[in-house]
């Protein structure tokens, strides 16, 4: 029998669950505070069932002999080390969808109370004083609410809000027109989100490109008397400057559920006029914990008992019986799909994926959607293989797949095409007998390479010179090319250089290398191999 352990307060409900199929539970809600005793005891465990209090650290991962599964009650897994459970061939599973309500919910109550500045006033008034003039509030209708990040929680925020007569505008790179009308918002760049919001609520998720995604420069482009509230995950927004913007009365209020460091025992935000801190909230109620409680009991269950995979961050659904012949199709489709997601910078409307030959027989539908969660995953660290359809679908990204025998000299052949609103891109790839995937197209030009963690991609016009210039850059940097490939349309046209780096390429390099004559764009890509 299946043992797992639950290692964080879980509705007692998921006990339940897990009794109910066939599995062995150990409910000790405290455990996961302390970490010298659950490296002591993880060993014993096939599963662990956890909040946000326990860490699953790389050392907790090596010392779990027995691991099978994590499962996560909610949707962050900043708390799990998943590149060391992959490792180690543990699944590391989610619950994205469990308290989307709720934590929408608490975003507008947050902008309520920032509005009329409701738990100032009620202390002052708990305290015997009737300071009624000090507490002049704004109405929200006709106000204007930008929302950074319209996926599913910052999509109920929406609605929510034109059910109260706010104008709602959104950024959202893979928001479509199609569902921005659906939502009811306008959909706009985020400098002119800035300048136009009375309000501004803060949906999408923490990575490299959202991090401080609220700067200085972004709150000095902002109305005076703007209001900024965020539910959705600390470090989004620079503290620091907005402390100052509060005190300046820059910024006329704020709310705040969420912290660059929690928990949040000391912050700069604290003690500063008109802001409203609470202790990560956004999924606190009765309705919520019940539902990702029972959601991650069943989930892992299944897997521990029928070895069926839902909502797992870092592999696919795939049945026992097919995952021998669909692996090498897998890694493929990942690395197709996170190569076009890291290029792709504007709105996306379609996703088009193309499977001929021997692939096209094969279950696809688990492929396109480890396309997917490759193409979202840059801006959308959350999202995962299943529930990347779901996303996309939210975000009104139309999603087509195509099947056909062998055309061409490949017996197997995956095109991926993205559509954004200024552009179509496509990428092509292949595995070979020895089971390695390769791409061998790239926006129609062949090319054959394999894929390395960093890989430098260049399109630059096809001149002589170009090369012994780039590595020279590449040389005073002491960088290594580990592989270097080419292709190019016809000669003199549009042409393509696809470097793997052994190092890491820093910004300052890939400017000097933008630098270079006949240079049209330079990214630095990174691949989990």
């Amino acid at each position: 029998m299946a043992k797992v352990l639950i290692s964080d307060k879980l509705s007692p409900t998921a006990v339940q669950v897990f009794k109910d199929k066939g599995v062995e539970v150990d409910y000790l809600p405290d455990l996961g505070k302390d970490k010298d005793k659950l490296l002591e005891v993880i060993g014993q465990y096939d599963g662990l069932a956890i909040r946000s209090a326990t860490k699953a650290t790389e050392k907790v991962i090596a010392a779990a002999d027995n691991l099978k599964v994590i499962g996560r009650a909610g949707i962050g897994v900043d708390n799990v080390d998943i590149d060391a459970a992959t490792q180690r061939g543990v699944i590391v599973m989610n619950t994205p969808f469990g308290n989307s309500i709720t934590t929408a919910e608490h975003a507008i109550a947050m902008m309520f109370a920032c509005a009329r500045q409701i738990p100032a006033a009620d202390a002052s008034t708990q305290q015997g004083k009737w300071e009624k003039s000090k507490f002049m509030g704004v109405e929200i209708t006709n106000k204007t609410l930008g929302v950074i990040g319209c996926g599913n929680i910052g999509g109920i925020v929406a609605t929510r809000a034109v059910g109260l007569k706010m104008k709602v505008i959104a950024f959202d790179p893979f928001l479509s027109p199609e569902r921005a009308i659906e939502l009811g918002v306008e959909k706009v760049e985020l400098e002119d989100l800035f300048k136009r919001a009375d309000f501004i609520s803060l949906h999408t998720p923490l990575t490299d490109k959202t991090r401080n995604v609220v700067s200085r420069e972004a709150i000095a482009s902002m109305k005076d008397g703007v209001r900024i509230i965020n539910c959705a995950r600390g470090g989004l927004v620079d503290e620091e400057a907005l402390a100052e913007a509060l005190k300046s009365g820059k910024v006329a209020g704020a709310a705040f559920d969420v912290f660059s460091e929690e928990p949040a025992k000391e912050n700069v935000l604290f003690g500063c006029p008109n802001i409203v801190c609470t202790p990560h909230l956004g999924a606190s109620t009765s309705e919520a914990q019940e539902n990702v409680a029972i959601q991650v009991a069943e989930q892992m269950a299944d897997y521990l008992v029928n070895g069926a995979v839902s909502n797992a961050l870092n592999m696919p659904s795939i049945t026992a019986e097919e995952a021998p012949r669909l692996t090498p199709f897998v890694k493929l489709a990942e690395q197709l799909g996170s190569f076009a997601g890291q290029l792709t910078e504007t709105g996306l409307k379609g996703v088009r994926i193309e499977y001929e030959g021997q692939v096209a027989d094969m279950n696809t539908r688990a492929l396109t959607s480890v396309v997917l969660s490759g193409v979202l995953k840059p801006l959308l660290s959350s999202v995962n293989m299943v529930s990347a359809p779901a996303v996309a679908k939210d975000r009104g990204i139309v999603v087509e797949e195509t099947r056909r025998e062998q055309q061409g000299a490949y017996e197997n052949y995956i095109r991926l095409t993205i559509l954004t609103e200024r552009q179509e891109r496509s990428v092509a790839g292949t595995v070979f007998s020895n089971g390695k995937p390769r791409i061998i197209q790239i926006k129609g030009i062949n090319m054959e390479a394999t894929l390395g963690e960093t890989m430098l991609y260049i399109t630059n016009h096809d001149k002589p010179g170009f090369i012994g210039r780039l590595g020279t850059v590449l040389g005073q940097e002491a960088l290594n090319i580990a592989t270097f490939n080419l292709g190019r349309k016809e000669a003199g046209d549009e042409a393509i250089a696809l470097l793997e780096i052994d190092g890491d390429v820093s910004e300052p390099i890939v400017k000097q290398i933008e630098g270079l004559e006949g240079v049209v764009q330079t990214k630095v890509l990174k691949f989990a191999l």
